[in-house]
């Protein structure tokens, strides 16, 4: 699930953190609650997509329809099904390609007819499940899917199309399991954790790929290079009609980074998917994030997103990429068919028009932009409008809250016009022919590495003129993610002669991932390895001057510096409280003489511009 809105998730985290606290210390005397008790009634529900399930005594029937496609596998059952499908058909072999903090394998299926080798004239479809392993949906789907792919003669959907699934990408996440992880969500009976056992978000990981199961996944990604990439979660907030949305940037010909990609997708892909789901009889719809749960009038957020998300970082690596986000009030039996019937229809789509998605990826990777858009602000105008199918819902006093709560029927609703907001780049951020990266610096260049960022890694000492930046203002803020992020408020630019040490890496932007690049490494950007803590250390100053030497040295330069002294002087006129501060003014002459620290805030990547 994504939240959508920032004051939103600062209100709605602050509510959680509170609600955990006291329910720690009251949970001795409260009675145990039913996890699905409270949530609204479910709407009746029934479509052809129910013909997918087999019959309990097939002997491939998946562990989730042995339940009624109530409940989801464990990480050990998921694995021992994964294997008796390899074991018993050709067309399945495993792939070991990381493993967690905990030490549980990450396992990927391939589903292919090309043996070990897959051909390259077919697309990939890479398919992922569990990034937020309560919501699990998409394993239990896709084990459908290639169930019948192996063994009920649904094998010509790989005839021109190959699949690398990965069933638990968040496998510690995934055993951390409970009837009570996903409050806002109707099944499975237990579900895992949203976070790693290292309690990091892996869908605001891709950029800085802390942790390892992130690696190990951009490491995937770069051996298969997928063709078509589907993140599938399930959503939380309020109560409508739709059962599986889903979005990627270029949606209505917003926010691409890839242009041809997202014309692909908002042009082919949206119809094509959205055909298939009603004939399932399913509902879908865009990513749906209201601005008032209570007045749909005031609008619907269709906003861009940071690359730290999966489908915003596919679309700045030039990797088609799609956010499922099912809907959490619908029953489990439900959601799962619908993420099948789009699957399905994803693996149609890739192989009727393939060729057309292929072309679209070789253009996009073929742009050198000279700017990025970054850092994306809410747009005051509406950029659309949506005609959103409800469900009933009337107001009710809460004892709990002391006002009234908004209470959902199940039943359909009238359909409102409601307008869709969305977003405009902050910050157009600057492209630079090259990046140098210093050896002193080893865990940057592993991570540009892991993205599959080429660079040429230089063997003696090279010196070199750059524009190097450095910072005048920034700002720390609330530990996120493990990290402390920073902001920069202000910088400079100076042309300066470096020397890299050998070990240190130039990064071309002449290259596909040569946006990527930029937004890692231009330090104003919010997903900048500076911004997420990287570079912290050039944040401190480590040698000082005492008062009692800066003074008569800065007399000296009052006398020998006629410049010095008319900038002074000019100084102490404009400005009232640096004429009062005998530490201020001291500060002044500090900066500007021989012993202060000439790296101090000093970003240390050169730019060749």
């Amino acid at each position: 699930m994504i939240v959508h809105r920032q004051v939103l998730k600062a209100v709605r985290r602050a509510a959680v953190i509170l609600i955990a606290g006291t329910s720690i210390m009251a949970s001795a005397q409260t009675p145990k609650l039913d996890p699905e008790s409270f949530l609204p009634p479910a709407p009746a529900w029934s479509g052809a997509s129910e013909k997918l399930i087999v019959p309990v005594n097939d002997p491939w029937i998946t562990p989730s329809e042995k339940t009624g496609l109530t409940a989801s596998p464990t990480y050990d059952e998921t694995i021992a099904f994964l294997k008796k499908i390899d074991k018993a058909s050709a067309l399945v072999r495993l792939e070991n390609f990381g493993a967690t903090p905990q030490g549980r394998k990450l396992v990927a299926a391939i589903v292919s007819k090309d043996g070990a080798k897959l051909d390259p004239a077919k697309p990939v479809f890479l398919i992922q499940a569990g990034i937020h392993s309560g919501e699990i949906d998409g394993k239990d789907a896709t084990f459908m899917l290639i169930r019948d792919i192996c063994f009920k003669g649904r094998d010509k959907l790989i005839d021109k199309v190959n699949i690398v699934f990965v069933p638990i990408f968040n496998a510690d996440g995934h055993e951390r399991s409970t009837p009570y992880s996903r409050p806002n969500q109707r099944g499975p009976v237990s579900q895992g954790w949203r976070n790693t056992a290292q309690n990091l978000n892996l869908n605001r990981d891709y950029m800085k790929a802390d942790a390892p199961e992130m690696q190990a996944m951009l490491g995937l990604i770069n051996k298969y290079s997928p063709d078509f990439y589907i993140d599938l979660h399930v959503t939380d907030g309020l109560d409508y009609q739709y059962d599986i949305t889903y979005g990627f940037d270029g949606w209505n010909g917003l926010y691409a980074d890839s242009p041809a990609i997202g014309k692909w997708l908002n042009d082919v892909y949206r119809a094509k998917a959205d055909t298939a789901l009603k004939a399932g009889g399913h509902i879908p719809g865009p990513l749906i994030f209201a601005r008032d749960e209570n007045d749909l009038t005031k609008g619907i957020d269709l906003n861009a997103f940071a690359p730290r998300f999966s489908h915003a970082y596919g679309d700045l690596r030039r990797l088609p990429t799609v956010l499922v986000e099912n809907h959490s009030l619908k029953p489990y039996r439900q959601r799962v068919l619908g993420t099948y019937v789009l699957l399905d229809a994803t693996l149609t789509a890739l192989a009727t028009d393939g060729k057309a998605l292929k072309a679209a990826i070789a253009a996009d990777r073929a742009l050198r932009p000279s700017t990025v858009d970054a850092n994306w602000k809410a747009k005051d105008d509406p950029v659309g409008s949506v005609d959103f199918l409800t469900i009933e819902a009337s107001e009710v006093a809460s004892p709990a809250t002391g006002g009234n709560r908004t209470v959902w029927n199940g039943k359909p609703g009238p359909t409102v016009k409601a307008p869709i907001y969305g977003s405009e780049p902050g910050l157009k951020l600057p492209v630079a022919k090259a990046y140098w990266a210093p050896a002193t610096k080893p865990d940057v260049i592993a991570r540009l590495k892991a993205h599959g960022i080429a660079m040429e890694t230089i063997k003696k000492a090279r010196t070199v003129e750059v524009d190097m930046i450095r910072l005048t203002g920034f700002r720390a803020s609330a530990p996120s993610e493990g990290r402390v992020p920073i902001t920069v408020t202000g910088l400079t630019h100076e042309i300066r002669t470096q020397t890299y040490p050998p070990g240190s890496v130039r990064i071309s932007t002449d290259q596909p991932l040569g946006s990527l690049a930029a937004y890692l490494l231009e330090p104003e950007s919010e997903d900048s390895f500076l911004a997420w803590g990287f570079f912290s250390e050039i944040l401190q100053r480590v040698e000082y001057m005492e008062p009692y030497a800066i003074a008569p040295m800065a007399e000296q330069m009052l006398a020998n510096e006629p410049s010095l002294k008319a900038e002074f002087e000019k100084r102490l006129k404009d400005d009232a409280a640096f004429a009062a501060s005998p530490l201020r003014r001291l500060q002044f002459f500090y900066e500007r003489s021989p012993f202060y620290d000439d790296r101090y805030l000093l970003y240390p990547v050169g730019r060749e511009p």
